[in-house]
């Protein structure tokens, strides 16, 4: 993976007649380094069709300075603060470093990274530094000369950058206000690829409604952050980052169960195909999750099992091939994260939000639609409760409590969508759902894991091992299962006291 860090730095463009900036009494700073001039080198690389610069994505190989090498900018929710990832110059110049691929594969889907700019900087530089001597920020005055592959003319700029490096954001302030009193103002340019590409750059994505007034606007919004959840996750599942999987999974459960929630808003000719989809990616997501759940559910309850019923054969066939079953789920994942069905599915979704398919009904005052849609959806929840508590224990009942399950879960994501419009009470009901939920994904993973435990026993039979202790496990996961059972008629109770009551 490549090395990550946090960029914090602002850029000025000189007015007609700006003077030099006086760095003198900055707080903190307790002297100015000058350094020597560098000299920079970089080809910026993107789709043809400009994908990275529309979300202010910066890729570029660079040669000269400190820091030769691959870089990656991200923007982050912070101003003025974006997450670099540097990779190694390596030997292909046009060969993007695996690692940074893979952060942007979620934007390029597989199309080619070609190079869109060249940008040559001369750089003049000083440092501001404490009374210890260590660099607080560093002040870059840039002379850039851009050059294109196409047969376009040079453009040439000056700007000048401040780049924090250990003080604190108001120093930024401090030496901005220096710079404006010295004739300097914000630069119009995020960075020098946009101001390179000028209006090449395609517009912004579509944004969610700046304020909710209305269903439509109250469903959008929550779409919009599903969407984006799911591409904020994508690269950190790719890196293998803890919960990584999950987060994503959940983001498209969330986006699906907002489709049906909203089918009334929403022309469900357009919504329910990517709805299709998602519950695909959700299923390819928890190909590995699911395992790694049910796995340490079958350590736990061999754990509480009887030391002379908790045989090694047992404890084997338990453990199973742990990292090769983890290791064949991971490649299966990311090989289909790279297909183009799942880039397919991303390019629906970017259409669905650039032009969300509303029905008339997305007119309504949000409040009330909303109000509607929870009361909706929590009705259905209410009808599989009670028609999994009228049926007797089994699988009859096992499955009925499954689909309750899966309500529940509805009708909790339908009170998360409402939060921005109702308020405490939408999240009070959410807490409620989420516990009602938990209690039921508890039984279902009993459910899940007697399943495991009655295919081990049947290894074990085939194997002329004893076959007790797996009878003693689904006796153990049984009383589990009875358990939730026993206490779900209080729960709903709890949860059924009116959606959005107090």
């Amino acid at each position: 993976m490549g090395k990550r860090l946090r960029e914090t730095e602002r850029t000025y463009e000189a007015g007609d007649g700006a003077a030099e900036p006086d760095l003198s009494g900055l707080p903190a700073v307790a002297s100015v380094r000058l350094l020597n001039p560098a000299e920079f080198d970089a080809v910026y690389f993107d789709t043809p069709d400009l994908a990275l610069a529309a979300r202010r994505i910066t890729l570029r190989r660079r040669t000269g300075g400190d820091d030769a090498g691959w870089h990656l900018k991200l923007p982050t929710a912070q101003a003025d603060t974006r997450t670099e990832v540097h990779a190694p110059l390596g030997r292909g110049r046009r060969t993007v470093p695996p690692a940074l691929l893979a952060e942007v594969l979620v934007y390029t889907r597989g199309r080619p990274l070609v190079p869109v700019v060249r940008l040559r900087n001369h750089r003049e530089r000083c440092q501001l530094l404490d009374a210890d001597g260590t660099p607080l920020a560093e002040i870059a005055h840039d002379h850039v000369t851009a050059e294109y592959p196409d047969e376009r003319d040079p453009l040439s700029w000056t700007e000048t950058e401040v780049e924090l490096l250990g003080g604190k954001p108001k120093l930024l302030d401090a030496v901005e206000e220096r710079l404006t009193a010295a004739g300097y103002r914000r630069s119009a340019h995020p960075s020098k690829l946009l101001h390179a590409l000028g209006d090449r750059v395609p517009p912004d994505p579509p944004a969610p409604p700046d304020t909710i007034s209305t269903a439509g606007d109250a469903a959008l919004t929550y779409l919009h952050e599903q969407v984006r959840a799911i591409a904020a996750y994508d690269p950190a599942v790719r890196r293998d980052e803890p919960d990584a999987v999950h987060q994503m999974r959940v983001a498209t459960r969330r986006l699906r169960s907002a489709f049906k929630t909203y089918g009334r808003e929403l022309d469900r000719a357009v919504t329910d195909p990517i709805g299709d989809e998602l519950k695909w990616l959700a299923e390819v997501l928890g190909l590995e999750r699911d395992r790694e759940v049910l796995a340490e559910r079958l350590a736990e309850r061999g754990a509480e099992l009887d030391p002379d019923l908790r045989t090694e054969q047992l404890c084997d066939r338990i453990r199973g091939p742990r990292a090769d079953a983890r290791s064949s789920a991971r490649r299966q994942l990311l090989r289909q994260l790279c297909e183009e069905r799942y880039f397919d599915l991303l390019d629906r979704l970017d259409a669905l939000l650039a032009a969300p398919p509303l029905r008339d009904p997305a007119q309504r005052p949000a409040e009330e639609a909303v109000r509607r849609a929870v009361r909706r959806d929590h009705r259905r929840l209410a009808r599989r409760v009670a028609e999994s508590l009228a049926l007797p224990p089994g699988t009859g009942r096992d499955l009925a409590l499954h689909d309750a399950r899966k309500a529940a879960k509805r009708a909790r994501y339908a009170a998360e969508s409402a939060r921005p419009v109702l308020g405490k009470p939408a999240e009070r009901h959410r807490a409620r759902l989420a516990a009602l939920q938990k209690l039921l994904g508890e039984h279902q993973d009993s459910v899940m894991c007697r399943a495991a435990i009655r295919r081990l026993a049947d290894t074990a039979r085939r194997a002329d091992e004893d076959t007790f202790p797996y009878g003693a496990l689904h006796q153990m996961e049984r009383e589990r299962a009875g358990a939730v059972e026993a206490a779900l008629p209080k729960a709903w109770g709890e949860t059924d006291r009116g959606p959005l009551a107090g």
